[in-house]
């Protein structure tokens, strides 16, 4: 124990790479390698500008906190040592720091955004709103964005694979479970973009509207009730109305038809009884 009488904090070191672990915490899953060896051709030539965040676990030991991509180009480059600023901070500040440096590059495709967002609250134990102010991030931004894990595995990797934007994921989410794969498949055939992709939902949610039974609300169900009840009431009393009911998309159309003669005869009949 004894390395943690010599910590330093907030300083650049030159670490030797081989003591830096990756960070358990990194929402990245996937990294472009032509761009890592393209970053690490910049170092070659002009040096890391930017030195990595690491915190110190142990003897000759460091986390990694921010910067794989330039830890995994400076690896590529072949350097033996990177300029690193040490820091400490607990698991919840490493996973949030990770990242917030990779959402203001935005270096995480949307699915990796998310599940680093899920992982952050979780830490943190705090709710939506809390953690869209501690990231920085609009509510409704950091609520759409965790909206996008409702989409299975296979489709978040069809939809990076297919070159999808968030808008495209976002979109199925308002179809049936089911129907989503399909849905994500005729857009990236035929090269729908995003506002395309909103019509498209919205054509098979209208389609699938018009072909459910139609429901009549209950207020509407006692309206009719009534109606049917006053017409039988008048047969039973001896008033031969008759009752012609119609029916479309858009409502219901009664047509009662009172005989006055008849109405009026079964007035005195009722009348002479008494």
């Amino acid at each position: 124990m004894g390395w943690k009488s010599a910590k330093v904090c907030g300083k650049v070191l030159q670490l030797p790479v081989d003591w830096i672990e990756p960070s358990p915490y990194q929402a990245r899953r996937e990294f472009d390698e032509q761009e890592i060896a393209r970053l690490s051709l910049s170092i070659l030539q002009n040096g890391l500008l930017q030195p990595v965040s690491v915190r110190r676990t142990g003897k000759d030991r460091y986390e990694l906190i921010a910067g794989e991509r330039r830890l995994r180009a400076c690896k590529l480059a072949g350097m033996e040592t990177v300029p690193a600023i040490v820091c400490e901070y607990e698991d919840d500040q490493t996973a949030a720091l990770g990242l917030l440096e990779n959402i203001q590059r935005q270096n995480l495709n949307p699915f990796e955004q998310a599940r680093g967002i899920r992982e952050v609250i979780d830490r943190w134990g705090c709710t939506q709103e809390q953690a869209a102010k501690r990231l920085g991030l609009a509510q409704p931004t950091l609520n759409n964005k965790l909206r996008l894990l409702q989409l299975t595995e296979e489709q978040q990797q069809y939809c990076l694979a297919a070159g999808l934007t968030e808008r495209h994921a976002r979109a199925v989410l308002r179809l049936e479970p089911e129907r989503r794969s399909p849905a994500l498949e005729q857009m990236a055939k035929q090269g729908m973009n995003a506002r395309q992709a909103d019509a498209y939902v919205q054509a098979l949610l209208s389609a699938v509207e018009k072909r459910r039974p139609r429901v009549m609300v209950r207020d509407v169900r006692l309206f009719v009730n009534t109606i049917n009840r006053a017409v039988r009431l008048m047969v039973d009393a001896g008033v031969p109305a008759l009752c012609q009911r119609t029916e479309d998309e858009e409502c219901i159309e009664y047509r009662v038809r009172i005989p006055v003669a008849s109405a009026c005869r079964g007035g005195a009949a009722k009348g002479e009884d008494r």
